[in-house]
């Protein structure tokens, strides 16, 4: 296995973003959507992160309905806080039950969102704010306008969006310079290459790219015979289901006779590919424990040759991934799919 580098090397989201780490740490398994999460471990794990080098932290107001932002908090007490970037989503509405109620991001609901999230995180600004998902019921002309007077008052230093389309991309960025946008990309999910990476690479856009072990699919890891959790979002994803998960996981071990010629794990020739695909791509490593955030580290030691990338084309093909990213429901709030 790689070794884990003392230092992770830099990198700058887009061509108007903060300069930031070229692996970033997504937060919300540690609260929300997945297994119980240890919370001393959550934070350890940040720990990890912050001394390799990993500055990019990203987090939202909905994961655990503040919990996350709270333990982001503790985690960086005591630390410089000018240097870690804090991205934050923002939008989804829940209630006290966790039940998904919809997306708010009109202009009120944005600046009050974002009122509770510094106090939260007990800070005066974050580095990147964005709406977690498109509001249909608002045009993003007047969300990202809300966020630019945000950005004049200095609470916000960049904005990013989330998991939106071409025409979306182009809309926003005509009202104020957009630094990265998160979108979903791994060797299973890879419907931004058609349209929406070139336009963001046209209008010097970043890619914050989660998901990259699709869910833990592509982590080598997961096995047919893992039981998921009832608070586990994973039941519900066609890909975690019946003859899906097993065509999936025979994706996997192809993948995995490619990385072990390399001296690799699944998961770190999983991360290093998405790595690959640009020096405007930031993967988003979902890790909630030091091991886990070990292994991922050690993907910026893999190093893939053109023979490399073929071969790993020829073990996971573009499109062969079974079943949709999210259930019905869920697709049909993305407008980077539509």
């Amino acid at each position: 296995m790689p070794t884990t580098p003392r230092t992770t090397p830099r990198t700058a989201l887009g061509t108007t973003g903060p300069e930031t780490s070229a692996l970033g740490l997504g937060l919300m398994g540690m609260s929300d959507l997945y297994a119980p999460a240890d919370e001393a471990e959550s934070i350890a794990t940040i720990h990890a992160a912050l001394d390799a080098g990993v500055t990019l932290l990203d987090t939202g107001d909905f994961y655990g309905m503040g919990h996350n932002e709270l333990l982001l908090y503790e985690a960086l007490r005591g630390r410089d806080r000018d240097a870690v970037q804090i991205s934050v989503k923002f939008g989804a509405q829940r209630g006290p039950d966790t039940s998904w109620l919809g997306y708010d991001a009109s202009p009120p609901a944005t600046k009050t969102a974002l009122a509770y999230t510094l106090r939260r995180l007990r800070t005066d600004h974050v580095d990147v704010y964005r709406p977690a998902r498109l509001d249909p019921n608002v045009p993003i002309e007047e969300t990202v306008g809300a966020i630019a007077e945000l950005v004049k008052a200095g609470h916000v230093r960049h904005i990013g969006l989330s998991e939106v389309g071409a025409e979306t991309l182009r809309r926003a960025a005509a009202v104020h310079p957009i630094s990265d946008l998160q979108i979903e990309y791994s060797l299973l999910s890879r419907s931004l290459e058609a349209e929406v990476l070139p336009v963001a690479r046209e209008l010097g856009i970043g890619i914050t790219a989660y998901g990259v072990l699709s869910r833990g699919l592509l982590s080598g890891h997961w096995n047919a015979a893992r039981e998921i959790g009832a608070s586990d979002f994973r039941g519900h994803s066609p890909r975690f289901q019946g003859e899906n998960l097993t065509r999936n996981l025979a994706l996997v071990e192809a993948l995995r006779s490619v990385a072990a010629a390399k001296g690799a794990t699944v998961a770190q020739a999983a991360i290093a590919w998405v790595a690959s695909r640009g020096p405007d791509i930031v993967p988003l490593v979902g890790a909630r424990r030091r091991d886990r955030l070990a292994e991922a580290l050690g993907s910026l030691d893999v190093r893939l040759t053109p023979v490399d990338l073929a071969a790993i084309e020829a073990a996971v093909p573009e499109g062969s991934a079974a079943g949709d990213r999210y259930a019905a429901a869920q697709m049909a709030m993305l407008d980077s799919e539509r």
